[in-house]
């Protein structure tokens, strides 16, 4: 129960809470209490030693080898380690495994560059050698993500790390694609791809950009066979027409109907190709016949096969024509070809028109190379049975639940239904090879070993695969095969599924679809029980953060320069709302830290007084007012805080705990206590000011810590408190450390809704007090007179807190609802009926004063003029940013309360 705490019994922290400096310095915390956290295997789950504590299991998005902290990662982790954090501080069992992604292509590009530079290839070392030098730099140069996961304060348990390369995870994927193969879910098969020239690999559609370019639509003729005139097909990429076997028209489109069936003379090559009819046609596209080259566009391609078209490749894996494009084009540039074809058509009277054109291309997402479809010999997954699992999982259990739910939700399942088989082979040499092997006749053998194959094939005479699998077959696995799998250890047993999984929006369908359909092939349940997709940070412009663009925030500055906890704080309250990077809003979280730490360090620096056993708050419904409305507070903002964690509310549950320490702790019950807790005499009633002070501190840093890890674990350990008591107790034998101690959940019993109106009764009265001083700039030296009048229930409340009133107001307080007003007074009308009137005689010059505030009204309607101008601009307002015109119009309110508040004040000096 919050308010229970005992306090104050052990010496040795008060001579060390004496030396606490001035200011906080949060790179020394940062340094020293990691390093304690992980040695003492703090992060563990082991450390919870109570068998029947609930579990709670998060798996980081593994990280790729070669990057290095971003944005995006920060959000992500912050909001990982808050949950983690949060969950273990409740006594749960609470895992939070790290791992890092092998990446393929882009690890495979690191090492290439390296080779580079020393005038060598990846083919002059041979593909063994190659993968040993990859290694080699893996353990020289990547992973440096991993220790900035540390600077972070990430509390990932680093005993059970994964790299999706270690023997323990490629067993897992050789056994998850012979279980496939096995069921007929793998194949093997000629199918059109999307090619990199560059990369020289496969991508699936997953790793394709699609790009708006401004280009040309090209009218080519193409003779009728019987010489009969000629049809004219429009295309984006006329190079292609080297490699195209038939002319498709709509069956419906009435100006084609009688040529249907009729032959052409694709111009060029000479080559007899029919006229087809086909729904896939858009009628209202160029002119409505479209020229089908099957070798070289996906559409294409399927219609190729309804039609049983012959599959001509005039473009190679490099992007150079080849010898079927014929002999003027063989070895050319795909480019070149291009203005080649173009030229001979418009010679032969071919070339129809040529019309500017906007249309989309698909890139790499890697290298940004314009993508060549071609038919290739690829691996294959089919995805029909898994997309149906995952699909029923959702519509029977809402599993797993998106959060929010709207839209991913849709997102999710619209992509899922037009799903098509997964292209899962790459020609790299980095990665995981594919487990099959090939006989001297050509048989394809699939095993989990080498041996196994020898086995199955009967002969040693094998050669295996040369490709790897797709960097995302093995992510796919990383639920299960991180724990074990294809063994069933504790830890698989335990841990899955994990509790949550915390993402970006683009890579719903690279990665957490493919978690969801082979955790419910394999394991026979979904991998995570919900998926939070997080906002994105965007770039002052709200552009997405990118190195392209050059705009990206590195997050290690951001600590250097403000802390971890603030910054952490800061990308916490990101939710999962697209945000503007903001540094004054870390500025402010950091103003906020050093909030925290002066608060504590005059709570420590008034903490002296010997042991107080037992809880300051006992027979609470006895206490004053400001005592009881603080206990209030703490159990109320405790119980919105776990309520809020429990749905993701990170923004909400941010502003929560500021609010609660900011204005309810330091603003209003420090500033309560203050006079009693600073008292020069000791005397019991200190002792329990400065017990009840330390109490609300310690509960505090802990409903802090999950955000805010290194600062309050600096403070905490000097609180002087019986550590070991506030442990929770799962962690009681443990060393103490506020990263165990038991996360407040909040008594409702403490909850006096009585206590909190009539305290914010008070609160209004002293700051409406506070306004009419700085509103009439009355000297804060001056003592002032403030007269009350209420009802008498609050005049009971006003007369208890009337000590308090008056020191806060630096005034002499009346509470008489008889007593005479004086005409020259500011008055005010608080909720609840009371009146308050402060007599202005004396204080103020009333000629001067009533001139200082009539310049200050003319200034502001002259300005709200000007504004009233531009926003009556129908030209300004339409072509202005929206945020510009939404802040002139608030603008224009704030000085329109200003000026009625002006009026008031005048009014008051008349």
């Amino acid at each position: 129960m919050i308010g229970t705490s005992p306090v104050q019994t052990e010496a040795v922290n008060y001579y060390r809470m004496i030396d606490i400096p001035k200011t906080y310095d949060p790179k020394e915390a940062e340094r020293h209490h990691y390093a304690r956290w992980e040695e003492r295997g703090y992060f563990a789950p082991e450390i919870n030693k109570d068998r029947n504590a609930p579990v709670y299991t998060i798996v980081i998005p593994p990280p790729n080898v070669t990057g290095s902290l971003h944005m995006g990662h920060a959000l992500q982790h912050t909001m990982m380690d808050v949950l983690t954090r949060w969950k273990r501080m409740l006594g749960w069992r609470a895992l939070w495994l790290p791992g890092m992604d092998h990446a393929g292509i882009s690890t495979q590009l690191m090492v290439t560059r390296q080779l580079k530079k020393e005038g060598l290839t990846r083919h002059d070392l041979g593909r063994e050698k190659f993968v040993e030098r990859v290694w080699q730099w893996k353990e020289e140069y990547g992973g440096q993500i991993l220790n900035q996961l540390r600077r972070e304060g990430a509390s990932v348990d680093w005993s059970r790390f994964r790299f999706t390369m270690d023997e323990s995870m490629s067993r897992a994927v050789r056994e998850a694609f012979v279980r496939l193969y096995d069921a007929g879910m793998i194949y093997r098969g000629n199918r059109i791809v999307n090619w990199c020239p560059n990369d020289q690999t496969v991508l699936s559609d997953l790793e394709v950009l699609r790009e708006p370019q401004k280009g040309k639509l090209y009218y080519l003729r193409y003779p009728f066979k019987d010489g009969d005139g000629s049809i004219t097909v429009a295309t984006t990429r006329p190079e292609t027409m080297l490699g195209d076997t038939a002319v498709m028209v709509h069956p419906d489109d009435e100006r084609y109907r009688d040529v249907l069936g009729k032959t052409l003379i694709l111009p060029l090559v000479n080559r007899e190709i029919p006229i087809v009819a086909d729904d896939f046609v858009e009628s209202e596209f160029g002119t409505g016949a479209v020229k089908v080259t099957p070798a070289h566009d996906p559409h294409d391609y399927e219609a190729g096969l309804r039609h049983h078209l012959e599959q001509i490749s005039v473009i190679d894996k490099y992007g150079r024509m080849t010898e079927a494009a014929g002999a003027d084009f063989a070895g050319l540039d795909r480019y070149k070809a291009r203005d080649l074809v173009i030229e001979k058509l418009e010679a032969q009277g071919l070339l129809e028109k040529v019309v500017d054109y906007e249309n989309a291309i698909s890139k790499c997402e890697r290298c940004k190379t314009v993508l060549e479809p071609l038919i290739s010999t690829q691996w294959f997954c089919r995805m029909d049975k898994l997309r149906d699992a995952a699909l029923a999982k959702l519509r029977d259990d809402r599993k797993p639940r998106f959060v929010p739910d709207v839209p991913y939700e849709k997102v999710y399942s619209d992509w899922l239904e037009n799903l098509r088989d997964w292209t899962i082979s790459r020609q790299l040499w980095w990665g995981h090879q594919i487990p099959a092997w090939y006989t001297p006749s050509g048989d394809v053998i699939v095993a989990r070993t080498r041996a196994e194959a020898e086995a199955k094939a009967g002969t040693n005479e094998l050669t295996q695969d040369e490709d790897v699998l797709d960097t995302w077959f093995s992510s796919a696995l990383c639920p299960f095969s991180t724990l074990g799998w294809p063994d069933e250890t504790d830890d698989l047993k335990t841990f899955y599924p994990s509790s949550v999984l915390i993402t970006a929006r683009d890579i719903i369908f690279l990665w957490v679809s493919r978690m969801v359909m082979t955790g419910l092939e394999f394991m026979g349940k979904e991998p995570f029980d919900d998926v939070y997709v997080t906002g994105t940070v965007l770039d002052k412009h709200s552009q997405r953060m990118s190195k392209t663009k050059g705009n990206g925030i590195d997050p290690l500055e951001v600590f250097e320069k403000y802390g971890v906890d603030a910054t952490r704080l800061t990308l916490a309250s990101v939710g999962s709302t697209d945000t503007r990077w903001s540094e004054k809003q870390v500025e402010s979280y950091r103003n906020f830290a050093n909030k925290i730490w002066n608060a504590a360090r005059f709570c420590l620096l008034n903490a002296e007084g010997g042991p107080l056993s037992g809880d300051p708050f006992a027979d609470h419904e006895n206490l004053p007012l400001h005592d009881r409305w603080i206990l209030s507070r703490l159990n109320k903002t405790a119980r919105a805080v776990n309520a809020q964690l429990e749905q993701y509310e990170f923004h909400g549950v941010v502003q929560t705990l500021y609010h609660f320490f900011w204005d309810d702790f330091c603003d209003w019950y420090i500033e309560l206590s203050k006079s009693t807790v600073t008292a020069e005499a000791d005397s019991e009633t200190r002792q329990i000011a400065r017990a009840r002070l330390i109490a609300i501190l310690e509960q505090s840093l802990r409903l802090l810590h999950p955000f805010m890890p290194y600062l309050t674990e600096e403070l905490w350990q000097r609180l002087p408190v019986g550590h070991s008591h506030l442990l929770h107790g799962a962690y009681s034998d443990s060393e103490p450390t506020i990263m165990l101690a038991a996360y407040p959940e909040g008594d409702a019993a403490l909850i006096d809704e009585a206590a909190e109106a009539e305290m914010q009764a008070v609160i209004d009265l002293i700051s409406r007090v506070r306004n009419i001083r700085s509103e009439m700039n009355i000297k804060p030296s001056d003592r002032i007179q403030v007269m009350i009048a209420a009802t008498s229930n609050l005049q009971s409340v006003f007369a208890a807190s009337a000590d308090q009133i008056a020191r806060l107001t630096r005034a002499e307080v009346s509470i008489d609802g008889n007593a005479q007003t004086p005409e020259a007074a500011a008055r005010a009308v608080l909720s609840g009926g009371a009146e308050i009137a402060v007599p202005l005689e004396g204080l103020i010059d009333f000629a001067q004063e009533r001139a200082r505030l009539s310049r200050e009204k003319e200034k502001l309607q002259k300005e709200a003029e000007k504004l009233e101008r531009q926003l009556n601009n129908s030209d300004f307002v339409s072509r202005a940013p929206a945020e510009k015109v939404s802040e002139l119009r608030a603008r224009v309110e704030d000085i329109a309360q200003r000026s009625s508040a002006l009026d008031q004040m005048l009014e008051a000096l008349s």
